[in-house]
């Protein structure tokens, strides 16, 4: 398989991507006799956004969950900044730490108000003193859209307002890394727009990303690198334009086909 793209350029200004932030190396995984990631080999560089996408069943969300250790791998290996994953304890929080975690469902607390469940993970897990960590949360939700949310219950929201205060949570500790795994799929057509604007600006600030979706239109527009898995490998890598327009496999091309045309 071909990897021509070793050193992805960044936006003007922002210079190359050449720092490797998470790197996995043949790394491998079954479920049962399902054999989900196979021999996988990834470097996303610091500053760099990596979409992936592929048909449903092809390990795109196993992939974007073993780079926190929410799923175990069988073989190969993963680090995070030239330091391998812990398997447990509180080296492994420590690393999920570094790494902030968006899903499909926005795993809010629901009896805590906006503003706190962006402040919790803060003092619990960095011992950040409270009015510093309220400081930045009202902040980090300023800056997603929803500031004027801060007293109220996740249930008193809109999904995709709960999705944005997730982001903010997992922005609130800093993280080296962003992970979306599907973050849009559980929300209506009027709200996606609203969660991937937000993302587009985080990629624009420079965040690394990793983001498993199928919105090809945030594909093209805020991805560096487009990765295309299917059946538990990864069949092709490019750019988005090259991928988008000349794409070099024909399981690319017939996927392509049946998304692009509807």
């Amino acid at each position: 398989m071909a990897h021509d793209l070793d050193e992805p350029t960044a936006e003007p200004g922002r210079g190359p991507l050449t720092t490797p932030l998470v790197v996995l190396t043949k790394v491998n995984k079954h479920f049962g006799a399902l054999h989900v990631l196979q021999d996988i080999d990834l470097t996303v560089h610091r500053g760099e956004v990596v979409v992936v996408i592929g048909p449903s069943g092809s390990g795109k969300s196993t992939l974007c969950r073993a780079i926190n250790r929410l799923e175990t791998i069988d073989s190969g290996t993963i680090t995070l900044d030239g330091v391998p994953l812990p398997a447990e304890g509180k080296a492994l929080a420590r690393l999920r730490a570094d790494v902030g975690m968006v899903f499909q469902s926005f795993n809010l607390f629901a009896h805590k108000t906006v503003l706190e469940n962006v402040m919790l993970g803060p003092v619990k897990a960095k011992g950040v003193k409270r009015a510093e960590a309220k400081e930045r949360a009202v902040e980090l939700l300023e800056r997603v859209g929803v500031a004027n949310q801060a007293a109220k219950l996740p249930a008193q929201l809109s999904g995709g307002q709960q999705q944005r205060v997730a982001i903010a949570r997992a922005l609130a500790m800093k993280p080296k890394v962003m992970l979306f795994d599907e973050p849009t799929s559980a929300l209506d057509p009027e709200m996606i727009n609203e969660v991937l604007d937000v993302m587009t600006d985080l990629a624009r600030e420079g965040m690394t990303m990793v983001v498993v979706t199928h919105e090809m239109g945030f594909a093209r527009r805020a991805a560096h690198r487009v990765v295309f898995m299917d059946a538990g490998q990864i069949v092709e890598e490019a750019d988005p334009e090259t991928f988008f327009t000349n794409p070099r496999s024909d399981r690319a091309k017939d996927f392509l086909s049946k998304i692009l045309t509807h």
